[in-house]
């Protein structure tokens, strides 16, 4: 059984970022690290969900839905953003449901362990709720069609795997977090003009 901890950086509590990170992609991985650390900067509080072992799909669904419903709980009033990647998308349909804005990472569109991911995602479109979906197009996990047709921002890293790197392409990988922190960037402003 895994555990979680919440870290928490605070900055200004009007402006919660929520990271959720992928079972074997921590937050300190760079597609997760970068947009928070660009957030951070600009004067975002910053909440990250860190696990002690490896979740199981039960467990994450769970725990991700009683954070960003308690975030909101607790602050009201604020801005909230979420930044998940990949089993962190199993926030998705919550999301949807408090009116979170969302960037998700290399979302589980494919599997049949989150229906209710592709479901959500494949409703953004008439959510109303602001929504980047990053995938990488060699990721097996990624559906480039229903990202396409979900009305939600989408950033497709040609050849891009499931951390979103393109092998053998460092300039490639490069550039495609920057995309992906500017992407993320760009929606957190969307988010505060709500």
């Amino acid at each position: 059984m895994s555990s979680h901890r919440l870290v928490e950086d605070d900055g200004d509590p009007g402006l919660v970022l929520r990271v959720l990170p992928g079972v074997g992609y921590t937050a300190e991985g760079p597609v997760l690290a970068r947009p928070a650390e660009a957030l951070r900067a600009v004067g975002w509080t910053v909440r990250t969900v860190v696990w002690d072992g490896r979740p199981d799909f039960d467990v994450a669904r769970r725990v991700y839905a009683d954070v960003l419903r308690d975030g909101v709980a607790a602050a009201p009033d604020a801005t909230h953003l979420v930044l998940a990647k990949s089993l962190g998308t199993l926030a998705l349909p919550v999301a949807v449901e408090l009116g979170l804005a969302g960037a998700w990472l290399t979302p589980l569109l494919t599997t049949d362990r989150a229906p209710e991911v592709r479901d959500a995602a494949a409703g953004l479109g008439t959510s109303g709720v602001p929504a980047l979906l990053v995938g990488g197009t060699a990721d097996g996990l990624w559906d480039g069609a229903l990202a396409a047709a979900s009305g939600a921002r989408v950033l497709a890293v040609d050849g891009g795997d499931h951390s979103l790197e393109v092998d053998g392409d460092p300039e490639r990988t490069a550039r495609a977090l920057d995309d992906v922190t500017a992407a993320v960037v760009d929606l957190a402003r969307i988010a505060r003009r709500l």
